[in-house]
């Protein structure tokens, strides 16, 4: 053989015992130096790449300073991201937070349009995350100002810009009505004077036939403080009851970033102690399954809580 032979050869070998987890056999000393030397850099190249999805994306974060929003920064901080936070105030925003490098501060209100929010995404092309929510007052459009028309400007700016991944923080419960669940409280209440929860649903609509790679988070009630419990995910138009913490909305927000199994979906999350029991979607736990999450699929038996399990950390 020649070296080129050997490389072919010993590259198929690395390959069939990644795949197969296969015992590889070398025959002399020159294929076991070149074999050890693919398989350094292939391990090198495989921590490179888990490195990189760390820590060396930056990420718009569209209503930094709201309670979810902030949770999120403080997330995407510890994973090693680099973060703009976009808000309406920049010196009311920073007195939220503490100095770091990693963490840039920017103008930015959805509802102004894309032209001011190009100026405010600038040079993030790696992933946009949306918490935003209307402020209370007297406007009754402010939900769809907001929650519907605001998302639809940023989504229209990241198609424009060429943002790879788009994550929006929404609510379960949008699409009530279709669920059969009319009738909730929480559905009434959420709607009966400013539609919010259908101001929610439009932007969710837009997104998916926007073309972008998108994850709409849809969490329970929100809370700040526990007792919370394991986070539990299920498929859309699933949960209509129980909450979750903000800091477990802001973990979930950061997974879908990390990995590929949650693009093109919409996922619904609610926490839930370990002693109550919950209907599990077996087939979305199925094609969903994170590494980073605390869980084990083979570990379950006839009883189980959802896909996602999760301690809070």
């Amino acid at each position: 053989f020649d070296d080129k032979d050997v490389l072919k050869l010993v590259s198929y070998k690395i390959v069939n015992k990644v795949v197969n987890k296969s015992i590889v056999l070398v025959d002399d000393a020159a294929e076991f130096l070149l074999f050890n030397l693919l398989v350094c850099q292939l391990e090198r190249n495989e921590a490179s790449e888990e490195n990189a999805a760390k820590t060396t994306k930056k990420v718009f974060v569209a209503g930094a300073t709201g309670k979810t929003g902030k949770r999120i920064v403080k997330q995407l901080l510890s994973h090693g991201f680099a973060v703009k936070a976009g808000v309406r105030d920049v010196e009311k925003a920073k007195t939220s937070y503490k100095d770091d490098p990693s963490l840039q501060f920017v103008r930015a209100d959805v509802t102004e349009g894309p032209e001011k929010l190009a100026e405010a995404i600038g040079d993030v092309f790696q992933a946009v995350i949306c918490a935003t929510g209307f402020c209370p007052g007297f406007d009754l459009f402010a939900p769809w100002k907001t929650n519907n028309f605001g998302t639809v400007n940023l989504v229209f700016e990241c198609r424009k810009q060429g943002v790879d991944k788009f994550v929006l923080i929404s609510s379960i419960l949008v699409n009530g009505a279709a669920m059969g669940q009319i009738l909730n409280p929480a559905y009434i209440f959420l709607n009966v004077f400013r539609l919010t929860l259908v101001a929610k649903l439009q932007a969710e609509k837009y997104i998916k036939r926007s073309g972008i790679n998108y994850t709409i988070v849809r969490p329970g009630g929100l809370k700040n403080d526990p007792p919370a419990g394991i986070v539990v995910m299920e498929p859309e138009d699933t949960l209509s009851a129980r909450s979750i913490l903000r800091d477990q909305v802001g973990e979930v927000a950061v997974e879908a970033l990390l990995h590929e199994e949650f693009s093109f979906k919409v996922v619904e999350i609610v926490a839930r102690l370990m002693l109550q029991n919950f209907p599990t979607n077996i087939s979305f736990l199925q094609s969903i399954s994170l590494k980073n999450f605390n869980w084990e699929k083979e570990k379950m038996k006839s009883e189980t809580f959802g896909p996602l399990m999760m301690d809070v950390r």
